[in-house]
C-alpha cells in the first residue's frame, strides 16, 4: 500500500477541530491532489462542516500556468465563485483583509525539499500573516520528493532573505513541508497556531518513486523526477548568463550557452570523481529563456546513482569549470538595480561563491564548509521529525 498524503487522510474523512464550523481558505496549485486524481480544491469544497471561502495562489498560478517569475493579480474562481488571492503580485504576505473571511488556512502544495523554491517561503509569510491576524493554519503533508535523510547546502546568511531563501536553512533540507513549518514556526519571534495532517506509510528513506502517488508538475520547468534530483545543483545558474535548461525538453537537466565546449566541460567535470553523476556533451537550442533561438553547447546531468549523488556539489563545481574556462564570457547576472543582492547570491546565502569560484582549493574547502553546515542543520531538525 501506497502512501497516504494529508490530503488523502482529509478526503477519507479525517476531522479536526479546527475544520468544524469553521471558514477555510487554500494555498494550493496542481499538486494539490488525491492518490485518485481529485483536486483539494474539491475535497475542501465538499467538507460537510466547514465552509470554502478563499483560494490562495502562489508562483505560477492557481493552475500552475505561469511561467517562473510571472506576476498576477486577484481573481474569482468560475466555478465555486470564491476569491483566488494572490501572494505572487502586488503582495507576497497576505494582508490582513486578505485573510479576514477565513478563519483556518490550509496548505497543500507538492514541494520538492529545496530552499530556492518559493513555496515555502510563500508558506512562511502565509504563518507569519496568521500569527499576526489571529488565525489558525494547517499543512496536508507530502513527501518530501528527494527523501529526508540527505541534507546539503549552505545555512542561508542573515541578510541574503528572499523569496527564494526566506530562513535560516541549507540548500536541500531533508524535511517534508510540515516537518519545515514546524522548526520555522518555533523560531519565529510571534509563532502562529499551526498542525500538521501527518501522512501514513511514508518513511525518510523514501524518494518519489517509491510512494505510489501521481506525479503532478509542481512548476512548468519540473517536469519529472528528473528535474527535481538535479535542480538543487542546476538552479544556481539562474543567477548566470548560462541557461538553467529553461526552454529545452530537459530544464535543470542541461546547462549550456553559445559560447560553451559540451565536450570540454565534461572532460573537466570527471577530473572532480564526484559520485553518482555522469555529465554529457549535449548541444540544444532554447526555445524561449536565455540564449532562446542559439544554438548553444553544454552538457546534461545524469544521475547514476541518486543515494550518492551531491546536486549541490554538482552545481558548484560546474561553475567553478565554466567561469576557470570562459574568463571572458561567463558573468553573473547583475542586480536589477543599484545597492540590490546578486541573485546567485539569494540563491547561495551569501556572497562567498561569487568571491571564490575561479579558485579551486577555496572551492573545495567551501564544499567542506557546506557539509559541515549540513551536519549541524541535521541536529538542529531533529525535535521536529515526524517520520522515522
Amino acid at each position: 500500500m501506497g502512501v497516504k498524503t494529508g490530503v488523502d487522510l482529509l478526503s477519507e474523512g479525517f476531522s479536526h477541530p479546527w475544520l468544524t464550523d469553521a471558514r477555510i481558505g487554500l494555498m494550493t496549485n496542481p499538486t494539490g491532489i488525491t492518490a485518485d486524481f481529485v483536486s483539494t480544491v474539491d475535497v475542501c469544497a465538499s467538507l460537510a462542516d466547514a465552509k470554502l471561502t478563499a483560494l490562495y495562489a502562489c508562483e505560477h498560478g492557481l493552475k500552475g500556468e505561469l511561467q517562473a517569475g510571472v506576476r498576477f493579480g486577484n481573481t474569482v474562481h468560475p466555478r465555486l465563485g470564491i476569491p483566488v488571492l494572490s501572494l505572487y503580485g502586488e503582495h507576497k504576505k497576505p494582508t490582513p483583509a486578505m485573510l479576514a473571511e477565513v478563519d483556518t488556512v490550509l496548505f497543500d502544495i507538492q514541494d520538492v525539499g529545496v530552499r530556492y523554491y518559493t513555496y515555502a517561503s510563500t508558506l512562511f509569510h502565509m504563518m507569519d500573516a496568521c500569527a499576526e491576524a489571529g488565525k489558525r493554519l494547517m499543512v496536508l503533508d507530502r513527501p518530501n520528493p528527494l527523501g529526508g535523510d540527505t541534507v546539503e547546502g549552505s545555512l542561508l546568511s542573515a541578510g541574503y532573505e528572499s523569496l527564494v531563501g526566506a530562513w535560516r536553512v541549507p540548500v536541500r533540507t531533508g524535511l517534508t513541508v510540515g516537518e519545515l513549518a514546524l522548526l520555522v514556526n518555533s523560531e519565529m519571534e510571534v509563532p502562529c497556531e499551526l498542525d500538521v495532517i501527518v501522512m501514513e506509510g511514508w518513511r525518510r528513506s523514501m524518494e518519489f518513486t517509491d510512494c505510489e502517488l501521481p506525479w503532478m508538475l509542481p512548476s512548468p520547468n519540473m517536469p519529472t523526477m528528473d528535474s527535481v534530483r538535479v535542480y538543487a545543483g542546476t538552479c544556481l545558474f539562474e543567477g548566470t548568463n548560462v541557461s538553467e535548461g529553461r526552454g529545452t525538453t530537459r530544464p535543470f537537466e542541461w546547462i549550456g550557452a553559445p559560447w560553451i565546449e559540451g565536450e570540454r566541460l565534461a572532460e573537466r567535470f570527471r577530473e572532480h570523481k564526484l559520485e553518482g553523476v555522469h555529465v554529457h556533451p549535449v548541444y540544444m537550442s532554447p526555445t524561449f529563456s536565455k540564449h532562446a533561438g542559439e544554438l548553444c553547447g553544454g552538457v546534461r546531468i545524469f544521475v547514476t546513482h541518486s543515494r550518492a549523488f551531491r546536486a549541490v556539489d554538482t552545481g558548484l563545481v560546474l561553475l567553478h569549470e565554466l567561469a576557470s574556462l570562459y574568463p571572458e564570457q561567463f558573468r553573473w547576472l547583475e542586480p536589477p538595480q543599484p545597492g540590490s543582492r546578486y541573485f546567485i547570491d539569494l540563491l547561495t546565502g551569501g556572497r562567498k561563491v561569487r568571491d571564490i569560484i575561479h579558485d579551486r582549493e577555496e572551492l573545495v574547502r567551501l564544499m567542506e564548509d557546506w557539509k559541515a553546515e549540513a551536519e549541524e542543520w541535521k541536529e538542529r531538525r531533529k525535535p521536529f521529525l515526524l517520520y522515522p
